[in-house]
């Protein structure tokens, strides 16, 4: 189920790496990245302000961030994983239980957690809560993965939280057999920061699974399990019910479990832990759902049946059938917090659940960077998730040609994953990103030839040179408004891509 982790080599990650995205550990070359990323910027225009932060503009913050990636890149990446919460059970208790200082709303599943955790993070903000959000992994820069009222956390804060914690974390790792990973220090500063803000309410994300995963220190009187899917499967897993024992481990006694679409054998596995715990279940497509959606500019329309009436007239500025699913989940999930269910029939103040999800922003997520020819981007990196984006694609923009820009991880199902994108797809365009981890580009492209044929694979390993690769064969349509460039394969891809086309 699990690799034992190891001590890292300080030099095992590029304590430089502003892009470091942690679904894996990573090493990238930046100069190759930043170079490439010129030309890409001056055609792409200027960067505009969203969810995902820049370096810091003050020298000192940033070389004092810096030090912190240092310290962090020296400890078990997330691929790592030895499962139990031990370490930062440990950890929690030095510090005083913060975790236990607020409510919280627990999510798992295999897709969808992030932006699910963005829309309840918005809804609750819509109703004057301050929230705290944590999520994983991040698509540029390592402080989006902890939030305070909507937004990443500031540098400053990020390092200060760090110094506060380092303490303590050096305490443990001397008391333990291993030391604290990188993704438990995260978690840890997660909670402490949200405790010292104080949030009225954490919204936490899993890192990988449930029940041994760091987070699981909290005791969530909401439980959301987003759809399961096979990911992870040497850790997780080989069949779904395998996954869901997982994930149900963060159905806490008494809580209530929003339980999203899933398989069979994974909803039974979800319903029997909810029984032995006495927990309640709430199911998409039982006690809630998406009543209609239409597609929308920009978005979609949906009406949204909550757990206590609908909600007509919802404008969601995020593409796809799996969004408008997932916006189901999250309004869910609000109205469990607040009581509300079969046994209290009302609903949320309708204006204000409107005003939170035209507000929702995913980056990474079917997100358009860039017009003439329209360039997207979206981090699937499972069949599961492909499946999601080219359902999407296809329905939201109808391009006449699309190129695909794929850039993988090796450890993933990258054949099931070209083959849901195959009938999509005109051509492809295989490149890798800068982990370590990445699928090498012609390893990639040999498995992309005997799925699409030769004639419709191009192989460019630099990234850089890999979009403007895509970008050419878009603007060969005579109408070439009509075709568009989709980059996808990984968070880690995207993210650099974000980064080259002026996104951070």
């Amino acid at each position: 189920m699990s690799e034992l982790p190891h001590d890292a080599e300080a030099g095992e990650h590029d304590p430089f790496d502003e892009i470091v995205e942690a679904e894996t550990d990573r090493d990238p070359d930046l100069a190759v990245i930043e170079a490439g990323s010129r030309t890409l910027r001056a055609q792409a225009g200027s960067p505009q302000a969203d969810a995902v932060p820049s370096r810091p503009a003050d020298p000192e913050v940033d070389k004092a961030l810096r030090a912190v990636e240092v310290d962090l890149a020296t400890r078990w990446g997330e691929t790592k994983l030895e499962p139990s919460v031990t370490r930062i059970a440990a950890l929690m208790d030095v510090l005083g239980d913060p975790q236990h200082a607020y409510p919280s709303i627990h999510i798992t599943g295999t897709n969808g957690k992030t932006s699910t955790a963005r829309m309840i993070e918005s809804l609750f903000s819509a109703f004057d809560l301050r929230t705290g959000r944590y999520t994983s992994p991040h698509v540029q820069s390592v402080t989006e993965r902890i939030s305070l009222d909507g937004a990443p956390i500031e540098a400053e804060r990020f390092i200060s939280t760090y110094d506060d914690i380092k303490p303590y974390v050096e305490m443990v790792d001397a008391s333990q057999e291993f030391r604290l990973s990188f993704f438990e220090v995260l978690t840890g500063m997660a909670y402490a920061a949200f405790a010292d803000a104080p949030v009225d309410v954490a919204v936490v994300e899993v890192g990988m699974g449930g029940e041994w995963d760091a987070t699981n220190v909290i005791n969530a009187s909401v439980a959301v399990i987003a759809p399961i899917d096979l990911d992870h499967t040497d850790r997780l897993g080989g069949t779904h019910a395998e996954i869901a024992v997982e994930k149900s481990g963060v159905i806490k006694r008494g809580a209530t479990v929003i339980l999203a679409q899933q398989p069979v054998d994974a909803a039974q596995v979800m319903l029997k832990k909810a029984v032995e715990v006495d927990a309640t279940v709430a199911r998409e497509g039982m006690e809630f759902g998406v009543a209609s959606r239409e597609v929308a500019v920009g978005g979609q329309m949906l009406t949204l049946r909550g757990l206590g009436g609908e909600y007509e007239d919802i404008f969601l500025p995020l593409y796809g059938a799996h969004q408008a699913h997932n916006a189901a989940v999250a309004l869910a999930a609000v109205e469990a917090f607040f009581g509300i269910g079969s046994e209290h029939a009302r609903t949320l103040d309708v204006d204000a659940v409107r005003k939170a999800f035209a507000a929702v922003s995913s980056p990474g997520r079917l997100e358009v960077v860039r017009r003439s020819p329209t360039v997207v981007l979206d981090a699937a990196h499972n069949p599961a998730g492909a499946r999601a984006a080219a359902e999407a694609v296809t329905e939201a923009f109808g391009f006449s040609r699309l190129i695909g820009v794929v850039g993988a991880s090796a450890d993933k199902d990258v054949r099931g994953f070209l083959e849901v994108f195959e009938p999509v797809f005109t051509e492809v365009v295989v490149t890798q990103n800068a982990s370590h981890r990445a699928m090498d580009a012609d390893a990639l492209a040999a498995i992309a030839v005997e799925v699409f044929g030769d004639d419709r694979v191009v192989v460019e390993p630099r990234l850089d040179e890999a979009l403007e690769a895509a970008v050419t064969l878009a603007e060969e349509e005579a109408e070439y408004a009509g075709a568009g460039v989709l980059v996808t394969g990984s968070v880690i891809t995207v993210g650099e891509a974000r980064l080259l086309l002026g996104k951070g």
